[in-house]
This record gives C-alpha cells, sequence and structure tokens, in this order.
C-alpha cells in the first residue's frame, strides 16, 4: 500500500481542491490540509453530521457505527460518510456538503448610553490633554521633547512608552509649534498628536463566546455606543464546544495559532467594521476590555489552553491584566490597551464576571441567581457578602449543534412552537423552515410534554401514539433508527424538500444540556441551603437565554419551578459588564475585588452530583425523579 493518497474535494460550485495526505488520514485532517472550511461541530468524535461528505470516486472503508447513527442507512447507501470517521486509504474524490445557509443571525448585545443605563460615572481611565510643551531652543537646555511634554502635563515620568512615539516625537511636537494632545491610560502616556484631538477619544467591549463574538464601539467622552458589531465565532469550524476546541489545541502549538488566528481576525474585522459605521479613525480607539470564558481568554491570549481541560481544570492565570494591543497582534488599533477582566476559577470564567457586574447581584439583599445559559453555562447564586458560583457545561444543543436538524437562530429557524391538535411553528424571519435553534427546541418539548408525544423521562409516546390526536399521532414515526421522530414542519413546507423532525437523540442531547444548567442551579441552593422559596430572582443571561420562552424554560426544569414574575432576561450581561468596565475604571476595579470573594464550587468533585444530575435530567412529572428526591430527602 502506498504511504500517501490524493484526495480530490469538489465543492457545490464544482471547484476542486486536491491535496496528499499520509495513507489512512480522516477526510476531516485531509480538508484542513487543504485549507477548506469543514465544520466540525462535535469536534470530530461522530457525534454531529455537519461534517457530512459523499464519496464520488474511490474506495473507501466501510460505514462506521458512527455514520449508521448520524447519516442513517439511506444516506450511507447513496455514499454520504462523516469526514472525522471516514479514512482515505486510496486516491479518491469527495463531494463538500455545502454549508447551511444561516443568515440573519439573532446576536443579542446592547444599545444606547451605557453610564445613562447602569448609573455608573463615566471615568475610563483614558484623559486627554491638550498642551503646548515649550519647544528646546538653546543649546545649553538640559532637557528633551519629553521631558518638556511632561513638565506641560504635569506628570511626574512617561511610564512604560512605546518607542514608536518616542520615534515620531521630534516631528509631532514642532508641527503645531508645540501644541500637542497627550493621551494617557491611569497615568501612562499612550498616544501623542500634534493640534486638538480631545474630541476623539473611543473605546470598545468584546464578549468572546464559544457560539459567537459582540463587541460594541463606544464615545469614551460620553458613554455612547457609537456602533454594534456580531458575529458567529469562526473557531466553530473545530468544534462547537468547548471541550472540543480544547482538545483540538492539546498540547499542539500549531492548533492553538489556528484558533487563536481566527478570533483576532473575527475580533480585528469586527474593529474595523465599527470604527467604519461610526466614521471614526481606529487610532482613536485606547482602550479595549475583553471578557470571555477561561478557554477563549487563553487563546486570545496565545495561552496553551491544554491543562484548563484537564482535572483539575487549572487556569493559566485569574489575575486581570493589561496589555498594548501590539502584543495581541491587533495592529489596527496601534494606540490601544486591552484589559482583561479577572477569571474566578476552572471554567468560571470573564465573562461572568461582566454578568456580575452588570446585575450587581453582590449588592442584593436578598438570595438572587444569575444563569448565564449558553454553550459553556455559569451559575452564580447569593447576595451582599456571600457568592458562590459554578460552571455548567451544556454544550453545542441549546445552540442548534449536535441537533440532527438544529441551526442557530438565523433565518429560516424555528423559534417558537405551539401543539394543539396539530403542530404550528414561528419561524425567523417568516421563511420556509430549514432548521430549529435552541429557543425552537426548548419550546417544542415543553409543548411536546404538554400534548403527551413525550413522557417525562424523555421517551417518545410511541406505543400510545392512538390515543393522540390524528394529525399528531401521524407526525409520531418510528423513524430510521427506530427510536422514534416527531415531525415540526413537513417537507413540502420546508425549506429544503425534507422532514424538519426532532429524534429521540436530539431530545437526549436536550436533557444534558438543560440538565448541566439545572443541576448547577440545584447544587448551589443545596450547598447554601436555600429552598426555592428563598430565591428572590433568576436573572437569564446570554445572548441566547433572552430569546427562551421562560414559561417553557421552567416547564422542561432548565429553570426552577418559581412564578414566572420571578424569572427575568437581562440580556446579554457578560458583553454590559465588559462596557461598564470600559467606560469606568471603578467598575474594573470592583471586578477584581469580587472574583476574590466569589466561592467556586466544582461540581464534578461534589459526592452527591451524580444524583442531582440524573434528577436534572429528567423532565417535571418523571415517577422516577420523585422516587430519587423522596430517597434523598429521606
Amino acid at each position: 500500500m502506498s504511504e500517501t493518497v490524493n484526495v480530490t474535494f469538489v465543492a457545490d460550485d464544482d471547484v476542486r481542491t486536491a491535496v496528499t495526505v499520509a495513507t489512512g488520514s480522516h477526510l476531516l485532517d485531509a480538508s484542513r490540509e487543504a485549507e477548506l472550511e469543514v465544520i466540525a461541530t462535535c469536534g470530530g468524535r461522530g457525534r454531529c453530521r455537519s461534517c457530512r461528505t459523499k464519496v464520488l470516486r474511490g474506495a473507501v472503508p466501510p460505514p462506521t457505527i458512527m455514520d449508521e447513527v448520524q447519516l442513517g442507512p439511506d444516506e450511507v447507501h447513496e455514499g454520504f460518510r462523516l469526514s472525522c470517521q471516514t479514512r482515505a486509504i486510496a486516491d479518491c474524490e469527495i463531494m463538500l456538503a455545502p454549508p447551511t445557509s444561516e443568515g440573519g443571525h439573532k446576536l443579542l448585545g446592547s444599545e444606547g448610553d451605557i453610564t445613562g443605563r447602569t448609573g455608573i460615572d463615566l471615568d475610563s481611565g483614558v484623559v486627554k490633554h491638550l498642551v503646548t510643551a515649550k519647544i528646546p531652543t538653546e543649546e545649553h537646555e538640559q532637557t528633551s521633547d519629553i521631558e518638556e511634554i511632561l513638565t506641560a502635563i504635569g506628570g511626574d515620568g512617561p511610564g512604560t512608552m512605546a518607542m514608536d512615539l518616542l520615534r515620531d516625537l521630534p516631528e509631532v511636537l514642532r508641527k503645531e509649534k508645540g501644541t500637542v494632545t497627550v493621551t494617557t491610560f491611569n497615568g501612562t502616556i499612550i498616544d501623542i498628536e500634534p493640534g486638538d484631538t480631545t474630541a476623539h477619544k473611543y473605546g470598545l467591549a468584546f464578549d468572546i463566546g464559544t457560539t459567537s463574538i459582540v463587541g460594541s464601539l463606544v464615545d469614551l467622552n460620553t458613554g455612547e455606543q457609537l456602533a454594534a458589531m456580531g458575529d458567529v465565532n469562526p473557531q466553530a469550524v473545530y468544534g462547537g464546544d468547548l471541550m472540543s476546541r480544547l482538545a483540538f489545541a492539546q498540547f499542539s502549538p500549531q492548533s492553538l495559532r489556528k484558533l487563536r488566528s481566527r478570533v483576532v481576525k473575527a475580533v480585528s474585522d469586527q474593529i474595523k467594521e465599527g470604527c467604519d459605521e461610526a466614521g471614526i479613525d481606529p487610532a482613536h480607539v485606547y482602550k479595549v476590555v475583553v471578557v470571555g470564558n477561561t478557554a477563549m481568554h487563553h487563546i486570545f491570549l496565545g495561552i496553551d489552553p491544554t491543562y484548563v481541560g484537564l482535572a483539575p481544570y487549572s487556569p493559566t492565570m485569574r489575575n486581570a491584566i493589561e496589555l498594548p494591543s501590539a502584543e495581541l497582534l491587533l495592529k489596527v488599533i496601534p494606540r490601544a490597551r486591552v484589559c482583561f477582566l479577572p477569571i474566578v476559577a476552572g471554567f468560571v470564567g470573564a465573562d461572568t464576571m461582566g454578568a456580575v457586574l452588570a446585575t450587581r447581584i453582590d449588592e442584593s439583599d436578598e438570595i438572587r441567581v444569575v444563569v448565564d445559559i449558553g454553550t459553556n453555562g455559569e451559575v452564580v447564586m447569593g447576595r451582599r457578602g456571600k457568592l458562590m458560583a459554578c460552571s455548567a457545561p451544556a454544550g453545542p444543543a441549546l445552540e442548534g449543534a449536535q441537533i440532527r436538524h438544529g441551526m442557530r437562530g438565523a433565518v429560516g429557524a424555528i423559534e417558537k412552537v405551539e401543539i394543539g391538535d396539530d403542530v404550528t411553528c414561528d419561524v425567523i424571519g417568516n421563511a420556509p423552515p430549514i432548521g430549529i435553534c435552541g429557543s425552537g427546541l426548548i419550546d417544542a418539548v415543553a409543548k411536546m410534554l404538554d400534548a403527551g408525544v413525550l413522557h417525562p423521562s424523555g421517551r417518545f409516546h410511541l406505543k400510545d401514539r392512538e390515543t393522540l390526536p390524528p394529525k399528531l399521532a401521524m407526525r409520531l414515526i418510528a423513524g430510521g433508527t427506530g427510536k422514534g421522530e416527531f415531525v415540526l414542519a413537513r417537507a413540502d413546507e420546508s425549506g429544503k424538500d425534507e422532514d424538519i423532525t426532532l429524534t429521540q437523540v436530539d431530545i437526549r442531547q436536550l436533557q444534558l444540556a438543560k440538565g448541566a444548567i439545572y443541576a448547577g442551579v440545584l447544587m448551589l441552593q443545596r450547598i447554601m441551603e436555600v429552598p426555592d422559596d428563598d430565591i428572590a430572582e433568576v436573572q437569564m443571561a446570554g445572548g441566547f437565554g433572552n430569546y427562551i420562552n421562560i414559561e417553557s424554560a421552567v416547564r422542561i426544569h432548565l429553570l426552577p419551578a418559581l412564578p414566572l414574575e420571578k424569572i427575568t432576561y437581562v440580556g446579554n450581561a457578560a458583553a454590559l459588564g465588559a462596557q461598564m468596565a470600559l467606560v469606568s475604571e471603578r467598575e474594573r476595579n470592583r471586578a477584581n475585588d469580587i472574583a476574590r470573594e466569589i466561592e467556586h464550587v466544582s461540581l464534578a468533585a461534589r459526592p452527591d452530583f451524580q444524583d442531582i444530575f440524573m434528577e436534572a435530567l429528567c423532565f417535571p412529572g418523571d415517577e422516577n425523579v420523585e422516587l430519587l428526591a423522596s430517597a434523598q430527602t429521606g
């Protein structure tokens, strides 16, 4: 057998890309070698369909069990395979499945005057001094350009000053006969410009999430948001959840560089987009605040995240840091200082600190809960003087990944479901449905439970479907795996000529996701001895959380069974917290103090976590849950 084989990838526009790889390489690795973007939402573990391909020519091994499970016998018979499971054993020609078109994503940011909405004082730490410095004229004067600048602004020393500023200083000082604008950040000179530029002082805040990246451009003179940016995180090609990306980067500097370059480019592109929209010069951006979970934080900084993904999940650093933009390869904003909020511990990252700042849970006199619902969920519970936090790794199912017809919240996604005698779906953009997003998934399962389509254990009522209304009974089918499927939209109604269904595997994926978050809430309640009645409020945070139907979230036990008026949306709290730290150094310093006070709870290290997680997996009404609960209380 030859040591290498030739793999030719054919795109849907008939563009061909050939690559030579070692015999036995997975087709997914071959596509990356060819620098083709083949999405692998599950990180190449055969747990989704995103990397499916079709073998056009050449021999490949027989289908694996994961091929059969994810694609079904019909697609496998037609030559479809999962590229992460299929090895290249001979020269072959492979057709790449076209990516799902997901335009018009719903990405939640925040708007308006930040100081007006939050009541904080404007104190970004960025100060512009308009001065006229003396230009040395006499040979006997023992002075220098920079000393005259410092004298003019009343400073004691330049601190750490960039060499490019010093190199440009002779010309800058003399261009307007000594009149210059000196910009400082917390007393350190970061820019010197000829003339008066005091009106131009801007900052950026970014929430770098596993699924999406959201940014905002802010006028630091007024606190007004000038532009909002957002897009999906381009690292998703290497996996939809954190552990997939950590596995990709594990002990591999080359893979880490790939992940980092993608996020740095995405942030740079958003900066250009925001500055173009607002009509400002990126050189006048002086402060950036970044939040994100621990893995995103480390990857953006270029720190090996391997040990974040291995027990005991220890971060390389937890403290807040401040770096010049050049060290982070953000060349588009050459004068900026980039500030990262602190990490609490493990996977409770800087985004959680942003959410705490925004919700002010640390100042509450009553017990409150902040639940950040996303791929990597976090739960914070407590009040003034006592806060506890845990990470709830929900995975990407709530973002539509690893769901057979799942997709992000974009045009064509089912986002709301009503079930009576039949099914009615609301679709984003009022377009024909092409899939279902997380909010639609939660809504659909809640309504399926109410309609009797689902048993509280999560099983389809296949054997009892004759008790359902006729139209619903016709939608509940055995499916290709024999485990059951429920048709939400028939092929003639959909936008891709096939039924949009929820499978038994999809329901299990939702149970794992919602079970992780609910178990986090239950565990903190148990440790802090907080019954439901003592919770004054549950605040749902995150760009995704804002679109969830609260009643449905309670119905499936994603959230505790509290009165609905006790559950509120707080929007993208992490992004708002980043904006607060951007416009207020007091808030940024407050985050450091709070991070040292929050007690981190490692769920996996708790001996009772397995029982709580099993309880959280099931839907309300399951007799197994009731028996388990009574056993625990007894």
